[in-house]
């Protein structure tokens, strides 16, 4: 069996399958169904109406868009936060920009990774060139 403490309430519980105790995980259920049954009613909510009504994060709401569990197909004013900036986006972890600015940080990167082993390559010839001579002398 083995023992952890809960991330949400840190209560000491035996893990099973779930990574938080079970009274948290009934807390989380309630909030579920908590948030169904506003968008049942009110299809036209934000996440933060969602959450000012119902009491449940927006962090929470999120993983449940995350894991599925929320679905914004008939929740057309649903969307959560960009992870990078906290713009509100309705698929993935980052709003357009930062994954612009992300795939941009990686290309120049990329291409001073590959500037740095040509100088090293150039570097080593020229060491090794310069070093061959000096036996032949």
């Amino acid at each position: 069996m083995d023992l952890a403490n809960c991330p949400r309430c840190g209560k000491l519980f035996a893990r099973n399958f779930r990574d938080i105790c079970p009274n948290c995980m009934k807390d989380i259920e309630r909030e579920y169904e908590t948030c169904i049954e506003y968008l049942r009613a009110n299809k036209g909510a934000t996440i933060t109406e969602l959450s000012d009504e119902t009491g449940v994060s927006v962090k929470q709401i999120t993983r449940f868009i995350k894991e599925g569990r929320i679905s914004l197909y008939n929740a057309p004013n649903m969307s959560y936060p960009c992870e990078v900036c906290g713009t509100l986006i309705r698929e993935g972890n980052m709003c357009d920009n930062c994954r612009a600015r992300l795939r941009k940080e990686v290309r120049n990167a990329t291409a001073e990774t590959g500037r740095d082993h040509a100088d090293e390559k150039k570097t080593e010839g020229a060491y090794q060139i310069n070093h061959w001579n000096k036996d032949k002398k």
